[in-house]
C-alpha cells in the first residue's frame, strides 16, 4: 500500500515550475469505463485516491492506486476504468486545454 502525503499545493507548484499550463482535480464515480479517446494536451498525473485501470495502445494495461503516477502524451490513444471505489487524481497539463 503506498502512502501518500504530497500536498495539491506541492504538487502544482513543481508542475507549473516544470512548464505545465494548468493543474486541475478530477474525480471520476465508482464503475465508470472510458473507451479508447485521446486528449490534444500533455497529462501527467498522480492518484490520491481509489484505483483505476489505464490501459495505453501497445502496452499492457496497468492498475494504478494512491500514490501512483502516469504521463500521457498529446493524442495518445488510451482507456480508463475505474474501481469500486471511483478514484481522484490531480493532473497537470500542457498543450491545448479545452474550455470547461
Amino acid at each position: 500500500m503506498n502512502t501518500f502525503t504530497m500536498t495539491f499545493e506541492q504538487f502544482s507548484s513543481v508542475m507549473l515550475a516544470a512548464g505545465y499550463d494548468q493543474v486541475t482535480t478530477r474525480v471520476w464515480d465508482a464503475n465508470i469505463k472510458l473507451d479508447e479517446h485521446t486528449h490534444p494536451f500533455d497529462a501527467n498525473a498522480i492518484v490520491v485516491q481509489g484505483d483505476m485501470v489505464l490501459g495505453v495502445e501497445g502496452r499492457e494495461p496497468i492498475k494504478l492506486a494512491a500514490g501512483d503516477t502516469f504521463h500521457l502524451k498529446a493524442n495518445t490513444p488510451h482507456y480508463e476504468e475505474y474501481g469500486s471505489q471511483g478514484a481522484t487524481f490531480w493532473v497537470a497539463r500542457k498543450g491545448e486545454i479545452p474550455a470547461t
